[in-house]
């Protein structure tokens, strides 16, 4: 005896969303039947799927098609497929809630999206396009029975914040939406969804490279393209007349990485990019390949124009779909695309890979490895191409991924040289336009061999380092660079074209000799200030031991008094952070502080010493020097409220 039809309640969270996507998220209503479509394209290649692997699956794929049905009198859309369906648990799972984390998150950033646009990409990226049917329907009913089971289910809601779900008996395997619409003159402005002309613009504009045949149910007069004579096998007698039917396919159903680039037009590649993406922009770059010999696939992939806002989430999924000879195995194929490149979209069809393939077994594939060796080259290829050519272009993409692209250079070794070529850096060259590293050797000074860099929070803040007058001065180029995956890579990757990386606050630095001005003349004065200083820095070294593990004179320094450097294989303060803040407990790293001779208060300070060593205003002058170079270059203080006072007293005497 079939159990009794259930009034049950949406989640809050699924309501709240249920009238955002009503109300507010699509502009465009005739999406909802592009994605009732994509779903039943779902289920058809599930069940293709299923059938292949399961040979106990009782199920017929000998025509797996969707079928659109129009009701003018009664109002109703229906969109029917023959695929995997769904049982009772399905159906509260994937309809009457939103069986996916992070929808607290979602509505917050729908809210937050400045344009209707941002918030269909939202959307999208969710898979919540079934309850886009709302905007042009006031009832939705669904009924589906899953392959290889007995028992279909029936539900139906309003969207208002309840649903009835009970047993139905005698239904196909599949799945059937029925859209009761709302009049034609009602305050949403609604499109003309009972005409068969409104019906075939849609499904061509968003989903005529879906690769099962949509099949609309017309008048015999009007048929146009190609044609079946009846109904389909599991239609539920929706229309009672008798006039003569016939079934349009109203998609091309080719697919588009199956046919020669010279046949594809860049619309169309755009549309199916959005269909893949759910991005409304047009991609940035497209590359469309074929390999053939050993082992033959094909391959679309885009390069997005802007970067999803789940890019840095730790849940976001990444890689590229799977079809072995066009038959979907699975989405976010992570085997074949790295995980710095996880904003590529696209499609991967190979021919000689087993259709019940895992992605345990993907990630030990020969083969597989293989290809995606060579779509990675593809795809740093196709950008420096975008680099070479369009740079305006490039200038966006990097501004977009730059950061995602710069963890290759810890990760993908076999590419370091690539990745290299595509970085692109503010410097100290021009204030408003980034350089390539290319761009920066070809500028760097007679006898210059490398590649100076500085890292920090922000490019104001490396701006005004104390490690920059020197260079400023002389007129040396410096990158600047402000991402914290900056601060990794610098150390990791060895040289550019032959040109070693250079912290130019690390180490030591003599510009002179760099220029060639270290004649015997500027040998001997430097000699002559290091004895001058000699007693003060062996006494500051003694008062900041705990501190500093040295005290030397700058060559790095104009007009600040002082500054810390680190040893040239020492973490930066910004790494240190980074680790600690990552719960790696790291001994205390003790710099290098440098004074400048030529500054007035190191002078004095020198003076003083001389006169008075045990005067205990010196001692508290020199905690001043230290903390005064630990913060100019953004670092905490061992003691604020100490220094504060210090400082205090020190103001309090000079006035």
């Amino acid at each position: 005896m079939p159990s009794p039809t259930q009034t049950l309640e949406f989640q809050a969270e699924t309501r709240q969303l249920l009238q955002l996507v009503i109300h507010s998220i699509y502009s465009n209503k005739d999406i909802f039947l592009r994605e009732l479509i994509s779903n039943a394209s779902d289920a058809l290649d599930k069940l293709r799927l299923e059938s292949l692997t399961d040979t106990g699956l009782d199920a017929d794929t000998s025509d797996l098609h969707i079928v659109l049905e129009v009701d003018a009198q009664a109002r109703t859309l229906t969109v029917r497929d023959n695929g995997i369906g769904m049982t009772r648990e399905d159906v509260v799972d994937l309809i009457g809630t939103i069986a996916k984390s992070g929808t607290a998150g979602l509505l917050a950033k729908i809210k937050e999206a400045k344009d209707a646009e941002a918030a269909q990409s939202l959307i999208g990226q969710f898979g919540v396009g079934f309850y886009s049917a709302f905007m042009v329907a006031d009832k939705v009913t669904l009924r589906t029975r899953r392959a290889g089971t007995e028992q279909g289910t029936a539900w139906e809601s309003d969207g208002e914040g309840t649903y009835t779900i009970a047993e139905a008996e005698g239904l196909p395997v599949g799945t059937s939406v029925t859209l009761h619409l709302k009049p034609a003159d009602s305050e949403d402005g609604l499109g003309d969804y009972l005409a068969a002309w409104k019906i075939r613009q849609i499904v061509k504009q968003y989903s005529d490279f879906i690769r099962w045949p949509i099949r609309m149910a017309t008048e015999a007069a009007g048929t146009t393209g190609d044609t079946e004579t009846g109904v389909g096998e599991d239609s539920e007698s929706a229309a009672e007349d008798t006039a003569p039917r016939e079934l349009e396919t109203l998609n091309s159903m080719k697919a588009l990485w199956a046919r020669p680039r010279s046949e594809v037009s860049e619309a169309e590649y755009h549309e199916f990019y959005q269909q893949i993406s759910h991005d409304w922009q047009a991609p940035a770059e497209t590359i469309h390949m074929r390999a053939e010999g050993t082992f033959e696939y094909e391959a679309l992939l885009f390069v997005p124009a802007h970067a999803p806002f789940d890019l840095f989430s730790r849940d976001s999924k990444r890689g590229v779909q799977l079809y072995v000879k066009r038959v979907f195995i699975m989405d976010d194929c992570d085997a074949l695309m790295p995980n710095y490149l996880r904003f590529v979209k696209g499609v991967v069809d190979a021919h000689d890979l087993s259709l019940n393939v895992s992605r345990e077994i993907l990630q030990h594939d020969r083969q597989i490895t293989a290809v995606r060796r060579r779509l990675v080259k593809k795809v740093l290829g196709a950008l420096k191409g975008v680099q070479s050519n369009r740079a305006e272009t490039y200038a966006e993409l990097w501004e977009q991924f730059g950061r995602v692209l710069k963890e290759g250079l810890l990760e993908d070794r076999d590419n370091t040289d690539a990745l290299l070529e595509l970085v692109s850096s503010a410097s100290t060259h021009d204030p408003e336009k980034p350089t390539t590293l290319r761009e920066y050797v070809a500028r760097m000074k007679d006898g210059q061999d490398t590649i100076y860099y500085l890292t920090g929070e922000t490019r104001a803040m490396v701006e005004n380092s104390p490690h920059m007058e020197a260079f400023t001065a002389k007129g040396y180029e410096v990158l600047i660079l402000t991402d914290p995956v900056d601060e990794v890579w610098t150390d990791q990757v060895p040289a550019f074209d032959g040109h070693r990386f250079q912290s130019i606050a690390k180490g030591q630095v003599d510009l002179d000799e760099a220029d060639g001005d270290g004649d015997d003349e500027a040998k001997a004065e430097k000699a002559q200030r290091e004895q001058d200083f000699a007693a003060l820095i062996a006494w500051l070294q003694n008062n900041l031991s705990d501190h500093v593990k040295q005290v030397r004179l700058s060559t790095r320094l104009t007009t600040s008094a002082a500054c810390l450097v680190g040893d040239a294989h020492d973490l930066t303060p910004t790494l240190e952070k980074m680790y600690r803040a990552m719960g790696q407990e790291l001994p205390p790293v003790k710099r290098i502080l440098e004074l400048n001779p030529t500054h007035p208060l190191i002078t004095a300070l020198r003076r003083a010493h001389e006169t008075n060593a045990d005067d205990p205003a010196l001692t508290d002058t020199a905690e001043l020097v230290h903390g005064s170079a630990l913060l100019a270059e953004g670092g905490d203080l061992p003691d604020p409220a100490r220094f504060t006072r210090l400082l205090t007293d020190r103001l309090t005497l000079g006035l």
